[in-house]
């Protein structure tokens, strides 16, 4: 056996991308933008516009990693990355774009599969078994989550399988060659700790598997200590599974702790701010909907939010209600309590109560099955299937969509009835559709299956879809409409506008008036609970 020597090997971004052999698999750990490793990302993308290498790589990662500019979308080269598996690119144009015009082969696999299949790999498995994604456009009977006319004719890397009388799903093992992750500070051997990231991720897991296939696992960090000076508690990665060691030139630019923040320590539980500096958010049409969504929730509940008007919204509101010390928030990204941002920021928080891994945060959702899960949406059909990962050519992607949804006690659905344009007014406690949406979201059949409607009928799950106009709920007959908001005219403003017609309740109810308060609370914390 040959010597090893246990320093690490420190080298520079260059030479980083000049290790990336051409054909390879490249797998990159990150959310939005926290724990990119931007210095190797530019890296790369600088090679190869200079070289055309390397080339033809695929590119692997379970999370969105971008904030539309930065991120994996250097990567988003025609010829660099010629095949990509991943959940999400709703913050990345680029990618969107290679995926609309098949510039790349493209498959979507839920965000926590993909988590949790590094740590099948890392334990020697084949891949992992779930029964999340059966029935949606990941199984490979409907899509095989392939995302673009190119991707048709590859090979699937998903399959059905059989056991002890039940269908999962198996999601096959990705062999990974070079692995990318971040972390703030690694000592002269290479230990390395994510003390100032803002998530824990899935880095070790990620790792493991890296070394099974014999892959180099490469870190970016922002400082250097001397052995034997790090806390060993605080070690995410002993220093003998990593090869190369980059560190960040530029720090404010390429080490930043997300998209909008170089560093802020109450985002890590270094420092907790004063609640009363969170200000409300301004009344619109997005929190008038995420009121009447709060109404869905109970004393003592575990919730999830995800990405839009959930995680920009209901959070706020809780705070804003009195309701935020009454329920237990949580993120994809791990996160519990606390303030959560959104956007381009999603996954990260303040004042938080605890912070668990990726996987580990998905074992919760794909096992128990959170409480109660907000999420957006994009389409609704009579059977109650939800597209909200396509949306005509342009793939937004899952994300952790179909794991949370799939498994939750409840999903509780917020978007706006139409999209595209629609302008409202809410005088006098009505509702006034000033300019109708240019886009139907309410359709005959969804484009592509996010959500399996009759699935969830069969299973009795608790499903409401809250709109600015109307309620629904999912019943084993179909979609009913439950509520419609005052001023609002049921054939013209609801039916309509609809491509299928919903069962109507015979006691159909009409929103509360306090859901118009334009100024302080609604009187959410007054009613909580006696639903």
């Amino acid at each position: 056996m040959a010597n090893r020597d246990l320093r690490a090997s420190f080298v520079a971004p260059e030479e980083v991308a000049a290790s990336i052999e051409d054909g390879t698999t490249i797998c990159t750990i990150g959310m939005t933008l926290v724990s990119a490793s931007e210095s190797n990302l530019k890296a790369i993308e600088k090679r190869f516009i200079e070289t055309g290498h390397p080339r033809d790589l695929t590119l692997l990662h379970s999370c969105g990693q971008s904030d539309r500019a930065r991120g994996i979308q250097h990567l988003a080269h025609e010829g660099l990355v010629t095949r990509i598996i991943g959940s999400h690119w709703g913050l990345q144009p680029k990618w969107m774009d290679m995926i609309a015009s098949n510039k790349v082969v493209a498959y979507c696999l839920p965000q926590g599969q993909i988590a949790q299949l590094y740590r099948a790999m890392a334990c020697g498995l084949p891949g992992k078994m779930s029964k999340v994604g059966l029935g949606t456009f990941i199984d490979p009977r409907i899509e095989g989550g392939k995302m673009n006319e190119r991707t048709q004719g590859e090979p699937d890397i998903v399959e059905v399988v059989t056991y002890h009388g039940e269908e999962y799903m198996m999601y096959n093992e990705v062999p990974i060659d070079t692995l990318l992750i971040r972390g703030t500070t690694c000592d002269e051997m290479g230990n390395m700790t994510t003390t100032d990231e803002a998530m824990k991720l899935e880095v070790f897991n990620a790792v493991l598997a890296t070394k099974r296939y014999g892959g180099q696992v490469i870190a970016q960090v922002r400082d250097v200590a001397q052995t034997g000076t790090l806390n060993p508690k605080d070690v995410t990665v002993p220093g003998v599974f990593i090869d190369k060691v980059v560190v960040c030139p530029n720090p404010e630019e390429d080490h930043r702790m997300t998209s909008s923040i170089y560093f802020d320590p109450s985002y890590v539980g270094k420092l907790r701010r004063p609640m009363a500096a969170i200000d409300p958010a301004p009344f619109n049409v997005r929190k008038f909907i995420a009121r009447r969504g709060c109404q869905e929730l109970y004393p003592g509940c575990v919730v999830n939010l995800g990405t839009g008007i959930p995680n920009d919204m209901v959070g706020r509101v809780c705070a804003e209600e009195g309701l935020s010390d009454k329920v237990m928030i949580t993120v994809e990204s791990g996160i519990y309590g606390g303030v959560q941002l959104g956007g381009i920021d999603f996954g990260i928080g303040q004042n938080l109560y605890a912070m668990v891994s990726h996987p580990e945060q998905f074992d919760y959702y794909d096992g128990a099955g959170v409480d109660v899960t907000y999420m957006g949406l994009g389409e609704l059909d009579g059977e109650g299937n939800v597209n909200s990962t396509k949306m005509g050519e342009r793939c937004t992607g899952a994300g952790g969509f179909v794991d949370i949804t799939q498994n939750a006690k409840c999903v509780v659905y917020l978007g706006t009835f139409t999209a595209k344009g629609a302008e409202y007014s809410f005088n006098g406690n009505e509702l006034h559709i000033l300019k109708e949406g240019a886009v139907r979201k309410m359709v005959s059949h969804v484009r592509q299956i996010s959500f399996n409607g009759p699935r969830a009928r069969k299973s009795a799950q608790r499903v409401v879809v809250v709109t600015e106009r109307a309620v629904f709920e999912l019943v084993q007959e179909g979609v009913k409409l439950v509520e419609i908001a005052p001023g609002i005219d049921l054939k013209t403003q609801v039916l309509d506008m609809m491509d299928f017609d919903p069962i109507v309740a015979d006691d159909l109810k009409t929103m509360s008036p306090s859901l118009f308060v334009q100024d302080g609370p609604c009187g959410l914390l007054e009613s909580f609970g006696k639903k």
